[in-house]
């Protein structure tokens, strides 16, 4: 009875260095996140944290899912293909960014001012809709 309580706290003590071990060589070598590929507006040294956050700020932008701009896959109809061009929307999309970056940048680009507010972006105009409303001013 003892030699199998031996046996069974070495296999324990045994396993739990085996999972440790593999924790630890997951954490020193994390899997890196496959590198966008496509990016015609956004910079191509973009990360993915900040890639991921920017496209999250254009669904809030215009009420709108990844789909909206992003064609599906041909292998998985139901995944995205991220760097197709498929979609107009997407480059519709880019030429929109464009001009926002033309403004700020004309506009906004002020070295004693760096105030965000007054800078525009996506939601500005769209408002969390698909399309922009149109303002009629009355006279």
């Amino acid at each position: 009875m003892k030699h199998i309580k031996k046996i069974g706290a070495i296999a324990s003590v045994f396993a739990i260095a085996i999972a440790l071990s593999a924790f630890n060589f997951q954490q020193e070598n994390p899997q890196e996140e496959p590198k966008p590929t496509n990016l015609k507006v956004l910079p191509k040294n973009i990360s993915h944290d900040e890639l991921i956050s920017t496209m999250k700020e254009f669904n809030v932008a215009l009420g709108v899912k990844c789909g909206f701009c992003h064609a599906p896959s041909k292998e998985d109809p139901k995944k995205l293909d991220f760097a197709s061009d498929e979609n107009h929307k997407k480059e519709i999309g880019r030429a929109m960014i464009k001009m926002t970056q033309k403004i700020n940048k004309k506009y906004f680009n002020r070295s004693w001012d760096s105030s965000p507010a007054k800078a525009i972006s996506c939601k500005t105009c769209h408002g969390g809709k698909e399309e922009p409303e149109m303002v009629i001013a009355k006279n």
